[in-house]
């Protein structure tokens, strides 16, 4: 018999990836924070490494996946990262303050 289901509500922290915040997503997903520990030069050249490539890798509970510009990338309740696409993002999720 086939039932029905609603996804608990249980709060998550994510980030959009954009252009202009690849090191803040990083930072998100290393617990790092790399301005007190790069230089600028170095966050530069990584910037414009990662923005050449097209998409960063995330190490997942499933493998490395690729999360584009405009994905977000959740943690979960574990603390594992994964990307999801904006618009399956937004229709799942909303802020809360």
């Amino acid at each position: 018999m086939i039932k029905k289901y609603i996804k608990k509500p249980i709060k998550i922290e994510a980030i959009q990836l954009k252009e202009d915040n690849i090191i803040e997503v990083f930072d998100f997903l290393d617990g790092a924070n790399y301005k007190e520990t790069k230089s600028v030069e170095e966050l530069e050249d990584f910037s414009q490494e990662m923005l050449k490539q097209g998409y960063i890798e995330i190490e997942t509970l499933e493998g490395i996946m690729k999360a584009n510009f405009g994905d977000y990338i959740i943690k979960g309740i574990k603390g594992e990262f994964y990307p999801c696409k904006s618009d399956i993002f937004q229709a799942t999720y909303e802020e809360v303050r």
